[in-house]
């Protein structure tokens, strides 16, 4: 046969093929896909998507709720199951749900009012009243984790724009509506979905709140019927079972149940929809809850295990191999870069100064957007505190590219209250209580300038004024004054026994310049005036007072870069001071260097402190101190106070459990050796040499602070046993 004709014939042969294939598959019924919510135990639809893969079954349009939302978006944004199971593996869940980066990553003046008082106490102070965050949650990291999912640096990502149809459905909680996303921006779209009421802030769009669609449909196999006409629908449903009576106790578990029975309530209406033809999956998701985001590969398994259970019903809506790879490189995102950037633009800014976020960008014009880069300079910008959200966004605009950061200032600020408490109980010295409080005003001025006023009553009781102005639009430079008096007490040992018990009442007054050395931390230097007044309330009536008033020159530097202010697993911290007081004729040197690194679940923490005089000698009335817990723990708080201080702290630590979601923080075993030489001892003043404690202790950190409970004891004698909850 000539070759011209077998050519012919190949062709024919091969056209006919396809012909035949392209019949089939014109003549295939139309899908929908529909993928409901049920937090992480929504994983379970990555095994699904991978089996209708595996099984070619091309989809005509996707609806998702919650979970399914996020796995509904990033697949029809172009991001095929085995990406998105990579994904969801290399993202830390637990930090997921905090929305702060890590304390070394915030502002030093949020880090100072974190350090004071509890976060989730911050409440909004207005003409109008009193105002509240809008869940434990805001999703700052949620938000960028979705970015991250669409490439979003790529550019902006409309539904209305994918090439697969795609549905999203949210609540509106102001009227119960169902709020279905057509189009609009993707991530927007599905971080609505997501926010369960109480835990994630609603999502403010076109004047409505938005929250969880699960509350009033769960799984909208109506809207895929409606959105393409969908001839068949393939409705997976890994929604979590409603709680035994029994298991129903608490405040949450009843919010809980309510919102479940809601939840089932339409899904059930959904699955009466359900016709002969369609195709119903419920993956086996027992031990996993909506909260075990660990758990995403165990719920993935399950998924593919449920959908290869359904494969006979399945394999009728198979396209050949041509068309399903057609269909999918249709939607596929092949790898591209991210644009180069010609243009930078802040906006929604009312009070903020658009410098105070321009501090924090890396990216500049002409540069490209890396995910991890933009993401880590937006969560530096929600670090200074003034924000419930920051967003970017990539525009063309006239063929330019521009890049959009988008920051919502607090609605509730710009002053807020807060507050915080502390209980502790030793055998040395009783208990002990105290409640906080303060009225923090920001932004009085456009470099931002703050005041706050802060009071405390309980065991000691103090009133003070802190107004902190910066000097410069980038806030580099700034000025900080301090007023403020109070009481407390103070107990003088003796061989561990208490031989007196003096009210220590305190007047001071301080200036200081300083400069923020990026985001380790200040460098300042100050003037100081102070008077303390020691009357004694129990004792030996020989014991004398005090009363005296001292000034002098301040250099301080603190500079702290743990992952987390208290229990940190990695990180360091430096505080350095130096008080000269040419009055007194003294000089108060202070230096505490802290370190800690983690292996796997043991975390391995070091502290190197000295408190001396480098000038003269140290006055009892501005001596330095040891005891109380890990400061030679053994001993009662300011059980030993003297001059020339050196101690020396190590400790390891076991993680033992960690917090739920929201909840930044786990709960440790850990054991302490301590070593301290005092060179001249004021109190305790026999115990000269080497003192040693050693500790064993569980805590960790709580939504009210760190909490711990143990026992020091030392080799002298000396034992402690100890409770805290609270803040310092």
């Amino acid at each position: 046969m000539p070759m011209r004709r077998r050519v012919s014939v190949f062709i024919f042969a091969l056209f006919f093929q396809s012909t035949v294939a392209f019949a089939a598959d014109a003549a295939r019924p139309r899908i929908g896909l529909v993928l409901g919510g049920g937090g992480a135990r929504g994983a379970a639809h990555i095994g699904v998507l991978e089996v209708l893969q595996k099984l070619r079954v091309p989809i005509d349009c996707v609806a998702g709720t919650s979970m399914g939302a996020l796995v509904a978006g990033a697949w029809a944004a172009g991001m095929s199951p085995e990406k998105m199971r990579e994904a969801l593996a290399a993202a830390d869940w637990s930090d997921m749900f905090v929305d702060n980066p890590e304390y070394a990553e915030m502002s030093y003046r949020n880090k100072l009012v974190s350090r004071s008082y509890l976060p989730g106490s911050e409440s909004g102070v207005s003409a109008n009243g009193v105002a509240y965050q809008g869940g434990v949650v805001a999703g700052q990291k949620i938000k960028l984790f979705f970015n991250q999912l669409v490439r979003a640096n790529q550019g902006e990502r409309n539904i209305e724009d994918l090439p697969l149809p795609l549905s999203i459905v949210a609540t509106d909680i102001g009227t119960g509506e169902r709020v279905v996303f057509r189009d609009g921006a993707l991530t927007t779209a599905m971080r609505a979905s997501m926010s369960v009421p109480g835990l994630l802030a609603p999502v403010d769009h076109q004047g409505r709140k938005l929250v969880d669609g699960g509350l009033v449909d769960n799984l909208p196999i109506g809207e895929v019927r409606e959105r393409c006409r969908a001839d068949v629908v393939i409705a997976v449903n890994v929604g979590s079972p409603l709680l035994k009576a029994e298991e129903v106790g608490s405040l949450l578990t009843v919010s809980a149940q309510m919102v479940g029975i809601l939840t089932e309530q339409n899904v059930s209406r959904s699955l009466a929809t359900l016709r002969p033809g369609d195709i119903y999956i419920q993956p086996e998701l027992n031990g996993i809850t909506a909260a075990d985001f660990s758990k995403h590969a165990e719920a993935a398994a399950s998924g593919r295990a449920a959908t290869q259970a359904a494969a006979p019903k399945l394999a009728r809506l198979a396209a050949s191999e041509p068309a399903y790879a057609a269909w999918w490189q249709g939607i596929e995102v092949s790898r591209r870069t991210s644009p180069r950037i010609d243009d930078i633009e802040i906006v929604g800014l009312n009070r903020v100064s658009p410098q105070a976020i321009e501090r924090h960008l890396s990216v500049q014009p002409g540069e490209t957007i890396r995910p991890s880069v933009i993401g880590r300079d937006l969560l530096r910008m929600y670090g200074d505190g003034y924000y419930e959200s920051v967003d970017y966004t990539v525009l063309s605009q006239r063929d330019r590219n521009v890049l959009r950061i988008m920051p919502v200032e607090k609605r509730w600020g710009p002053d807020y209250a807060r507050f915080s408490i502390n209980l502790q109980a030793d055998n040395s010295q009783g208990s002990t209580f105290g409640l906080r409080a303060a009225y923090h005003q920001t932004w009085l001025n456009p470099l931002g300038g703050e005041l706050i006023y802060h009071g405390e009553i309980g065991t000691a009781n103090r009133l003070g004024i802190n107004y902190y102005q910066p000097l410069d639009a980038r806030q580099r430079f700034f000025f900080e004054g301090t007023a403020g008096a109070g009481q407390t007490r103070l107990n003088i040992y003796e061989g561990d026994k208490r031989i007196a018990q003096y009210r220590d009442s305190e007047t001071g007054v301080g200036a200081h310049l300083g400069v923020n050395v990026g985001l380790l931390g200040p460098l300042r230097l100050g003037w100081v005036h102070r008077h303390r007044y020691f009357d004694r309330d129990i004792g030996d009536p020989s014991l004398p007072r005090a009363d005296k008033r001292f000034s002098g020159w301040k250099a301080s530097l603190d500079f702290d870069q743990f992952d987390r202010m208290y229990f940190p697993t990695r990180g360091w911290a430096a505080q350095l001071s130096w008080f000269e007081s040419p009055g007194q004729n003294y000089a108060r040197a202070e230096a505490d260097l802290r370190g800690a690194y983690a292996f796997g679940g043991t975390v391995v923490n070091a502290r190197l402190r000295y408190t001396g005089s480098p000038r003269g000698d140290l006055p009892i009335y501005d001596a330095g101190t040891l005891g109380g817990f890990l400061n030679l723990t053994a001993f009662a708080s300011n059980q030993i106070i003297g001059d020339d201080i050196r101690y020396l702290g190590l400790r390891g630590e076991q993680i033992i459990g960690r917090l739920p979601l929201g909840l930044r923080g786990d709960m440790r075993v850990g054991i302490a050796l301590e070593a301290a030489k005092v060179g001249s001892p004021y109190t305790e003043s026999q115990r000269r040499g080497v003192l040693d404690s050693t500790a064993l202790y569980v805590g960790g950190e709580t939504p009210f602070g760190p909490a711990y409970i143990g026992l020091g004891y030392s080799t002298s004698g000396a034992s402690n046993l100890f409770l805290f909850v609270g803040t310092p």
